[in-house]
């Protein structure tokens, strides 16, 4: 007997994301009904026949103008537990921006450990697997979850694209015949070493040459972040800042002036969530990057003629997201999927 299809939903404020993943698996989006009552309660439930069926749920959590980001985490885990109660056989969550992940560990005298608690409520309401893009901390991400859950590392899918991007840059230079720039990745901070680490060989495969490393020290204290020591050759170089996400910009544009005052021949910056929250948007875009990649992994609000608008390049994740859900309901590697 054939496998079917999984049924694939995308709740309110991911349809766009969603749509595009549903065309890489050749399906259409699960019908479904989203009401928000007057005080302030809402409930979801499927328009469709869920029983036996293996469902996926597609939602990032990120607060937005129409929803907070712990309310779109509570509308996802009631979906998730409705699903259940519906006698879908299998419900996993696909979340391209994972909330409170940057929350791993205990930094103050009685601090919670957020994500532990947020694997805890997946857990609660049934979640068979979850699929999350570039959480903060791999590691963390993996041991704090019960049930089985894949990350996706954006690697690759900047390597690929920015690859290109240097190489036209190259032919557009080739009437003055200048020698190829030397390309160096630097990680913004001494903890994003080994996500950086990772984006320098996918590059450097991608590019087919060597590309050199480096980081700039940051410490963060009360909310103020402070460091700006330079580990790492830039001079003259094209210099690639990769991270996990952007939320103020501060710490990519701390590093930015790091790389710059060291020689740095021009700086771009790649990160796989761009949150842009507090003035983020008009502060990058007059600062000292001159191109930021980002991925669709959250929608863009606001961006239109802000001083940002020019330098953005946005990838989209949905390609990979939809690859790996057929390789999660098809029993493929999606490690291998990561690898290639």
């Amino acid at each position: 007997m054939a496998l079917e299809p999984p049924l694939l939903f995308a709740l309110h404020g991911s349809e766009p994301l969603g749509a595009k993943i549903a065309l890489h698996l050749g399906i259409s989006l699960a019908a479904h009904e989203e009401r928000d009552f007057e005080d302030g309660e809402h409930k979801s439930r499927p328009l469709q026949n869920v029983r036996g069926r293996s469902c996926y749920v597609l939602h990032a959590l990120h607060g937005d103008a129409s929803h907070t980001t712990n309310d779109k985490l509570n509308r996802l885990l009631f979906f998730i537990a409705t699903l259940k109660d519906a006698s879908a056989s299998r419900v996993s969550a696909v979340v391209p921006y994972l909330a409170y992940a940057r929350k791993d560990r205990k930094t103050k005298p009685r601090d919670p450990v957020t994500m532990r608690y947020v694997a805890q409520l997946f857990e609660a309401m049934g979640t068979d697997a979850l699929l999350a893009l570039e959480v903060h901390n791999p590691a963390a991400f993996q041991n704090a979850f019960r049930c089985p859950t894949e990350q996706l590392d954006s690697a690759g899918l900047f390597a690929r694209h920015i690859a290109d991007q240097i190489a036209g840059k190259i032919t557009d230079q080739i009437a003055d015949k200048p020698s190829p720039v030397d390309v160096a990745v630097v990680s913004p901070d001494a903890g994003g070493v080994k996500r950086a680490a990772l984006f320098r060989d996918r590059l450097s495969q991608a590019l087919g040459r060597p590309v050199s490393m480096g980081f700039v020290e940051k410490y963060r204290s009360e909310g103020a972040l402070s460091g700006e020591l330079l580990v790492g050759d830039v001079k003259g170089r094209q210099v690639l800042l990769f991270d996990d996400l952007i939320s103020s910009g501060q710490t990519l544009l701390r590093a930015a002036a790091a790389c710059r005052a060291h020689g740095a021949a021009s700086v771009w910056a790649a990160a796989a969530h761009g949150l842009f929250n507090v003035d983020a948007l008009q502060r990058l875009g007059a600062g000292p990057i001159d191109r930021i990649f980002v991925s669709d992994s959250v929608a863009i609000a606001g961006l239109e003629n802000t001083p940002l608008e020019t330098k953005l390049d946005v990838v989209s994740c949905a390609v990979m997201l939809g690859e790996a859900i057929r390789r999660s309901h098809e029993g493929g590697s999606i490690v291998e999927l990561m690898q290639s």
